[in-house]
């Protein structure tokens, strides 16, 4: 073998070397426990101290989780430093930072804390996205407290901050004594577990060590009448249920494959989903599975409405509007341009269009991908000459019966109207003639797409 071929070989077997490894290394683990160490861990429980039970269970985490490689660890405590009462809410501090064989120190540190300050966890989880040397690895807080929060923080608020740095990480609450309604205000900051449950350390452990790599996903199922995800195009919101603040928002798609596109979501959240459609759909009270792809279906059938009229030689259609409503109400749901075409969720619908006189229809009926087309007649001109300033209105004439329309404007000479095709009247009195006598009544006809020239005189 000569040795261009034997240099070839030896590049090759390194390169498949390094890639072995780089596919067998685990990506770096980080855990933050932060400790409570605060006045409340003196309370007597189950027979001894608070802070005794938090002890030995800390001691359980640091003696399993020093088992798996490529991990590291440090420790913040909160209320271990300034008495209670009056207490600090910025008594928390990084007692052991990251680093490697630094579980000795941290087991010291836990070992001599005393309970003796304020609970201020707010500012002790927001504090903890400094603890974090960068946010390349896989970050995770154990969090071992007996309290709620007492500095008039907002657990909620923590959890979002770290977000926004960037944190990638699922906390884990342990509650030890903590009442049902105390446990709650930990269901926004991560997994929750109970000291008394006895699976609560297997759990916690199984999250640290197999579930942070597992994003939890999530797809909206928009539904068509036969409640298969076909429809999309549709703005889609998520809402935090219990605050009402929108976290995503997006255009709804659908994929090459044609199936519903797929984000990533904060599992720790309960959402309402609302689909922008009209009118809009939603789904509420939506919680996630945990490190998994979770599918939210939202009935959302749709067709099309297209409302038209003729485009003449005068083009008077430029300006007008529809109203639509959900039939036999009075909620304005949309208002449509002429000559357009929008989707709306299958259902009856009344429309008011805003021609003069209006023009309604009444319990039109969308179809599921069907196109819906409303012909609306096309209008005429009336040209209005007046012989000077004076009060007037036109009236539809229905067959001898009239219908008041509109007014004239008092001080103009020259004025313009749009009509439908029917029969109108107009009725007239000059400002300088006092009596009802002097009224001028003229009847006249309106085609479509025509105009017509009106002078009135007295």
């Amino acid at each position: 073998m000569n040795r261009e071929i034997f240099r070839a070989y030896l590049f090759v077997i390194v390169l498949l070397l390094l890639l072995i490894n780089g596919f067998a290394q685990k990506p770096l683990t980080r855990v933050l426990f932060v400790f409570d160490a605060s006045n409340s861990m003196k309370v007597m429980y189950d027979g001894k101290p608070r802070i005794e039970h938090a002890k030995q269970l800390f001691t359980h985490f640091i003696d399993s989780l020093s088992k798996f490689k490529n991990y590291e660890f440090a420790l913040r405590m909160y209320g271990s430093t300034v008495k209670y009462p009056p207490g600090d809410c910025k008594d928390s501090k990084l007692v052991v930072p990251f680093g490697k064989n630094n579980l000795t120190q941290i087991k010291a540190k836990v070992n001599a804390a005393k309970p003796t300050g304020i609970t201020p966890i707010e500012h002790s989880l927001t504090e903890s996205a400094n603890d974090f040397p960068d946010n390349k690895s896989i970050n995770t807080i154990i969090l071992i407290t007996d309290g709620i929060e007492e500095c008039g923080g907002d657990p909620c608020k923590a959890r979002e901050k770290l977000m926004e740095k960037g944190i990638i990480f699922k906390p884990c609450v342990i509650g030890i004594g903590l009442t049902v309604e105390q446990a709650k205000t930990f269901e926004c900051v991560g997994n929750y577990f109970n000291y008394e449950d006895a699976s609560s350390f297997n759990h916690v452990v199984n999250i640290v060590t197999t579930q942070q790599l597992n994003k939890t996903t999530a797809q909206v199922n928009l539904l068509d009448i036969s409640s298969k995800p076909t429809e999309s195009n549709v703005n889609v919101t998520f809402y935090d249920q219990k605050t009402g603040e929108a976290v995503y928002n997006y255009l709804h798609a659908l994929n090459k494959k044609g199936n519903p596109d797929t984000i990533p979501v904060d599992e720790f959240r309960t959402y309402k989903v609302v689909a922008h459609t009209i009118p809009p759909v939603f789904a509420e009270n939506i919680k996630l599975n945990i490190g998994t792809h979770n599918i939210i279906p939202v009935d959302a059938p749709q067709g099309y409405l297209e409302i038209k009229r003729p485009q003449g030689f005068y083009n008077f259609n430029e300006k007008i509007k529809c109203i639509v409503r959900k039939a036999g109400t009075m909620n304005t749901l949309h208002i449509q341009n002429m000559n357009s075409s929008e989707k709306y969720i299958v259902g009856e619908y009344d429309l008011e269009v805003l021609t003069l006189p209006r023009t309604y229809l009444y319990n039109v009926k969308i179809n599921q991908s069907i196109t819906k087309s409303i012909p609306i007649d096309d209008a005429g001109m009336v040209k209005l000459t007046l012989p000077e300033n004076g009060d007037g209105c036109i009236l539809q004439d229905l067959n001898g019966d009239v219908k008041w329309l509109c007014n004239l404007q008092a001080s103009q000479l020259q004025q313009i109207f749009y009509l439908q095709p029917g029969n109108y009247r107009i009725t007239f009195r000059s400002s300088s003639l006092k009596q009802s006598i002097y009224t001028i009544e003229k009847k006249f006809s309106v085609k479509a797409n025509e105009q017509l020239q009106l002078y009135l005189t007295n």
